[in-house]
Order: C-alpha cells, then structure tokens, then sequence
C-alpha cells in the first residue's frame, strides 16, 4: 500500500508541476470531441465523456505493466 501511495503522489507532483510551468501542454484536455459542454445564461454543465474514457484506457495499460 505504502509503494502504491508514493507512486501516486510523485504521479500527482508531476503533473502539477506540469500543469504550473507548462499550462498550454494539457489545454486540449476537456476539450476533445464527445466531451458535452451546455452553457444558458446562469448555468454550465460539464460532462468530460471522452476524456475519461481516455484516462481510463491510460491507467488501465499502466496498471497492466506495472503487473
């Protein structure tokens, strides 16, 4: 448990310091085709389908190699 919680904090720190030092690298993150976007005058609503789907298939083979 101990070597999956440092792992996932330096995972976590990377892409912090990623987001912090290079913001334009991840913009095309959310907004990529399939992700339902509905705007009105006081509401948003956000729903990022594929990009999920696309952090699901990258944790997926991950965790696969890791094994």
């Amino acid at each position: 448990m101990a070597k999956f919680l440092i792992t996932a904090g330096v995972i976590i720190l990377c892409v912090g310091l990623l987001m912090h030092f290079a913001p334009g690298l991840l913009k095309w993150f959310g907004h990529l085709p399939g992700d339902i976007r509905i705007e009105n005058d006081n509401t948003r609503i956000y729903i990022p389908i594929t990009s999920m789907i696309l952090i699901s298939l990258v944790l997926t083979i991950i965790a696969n190699l890791w094994r």
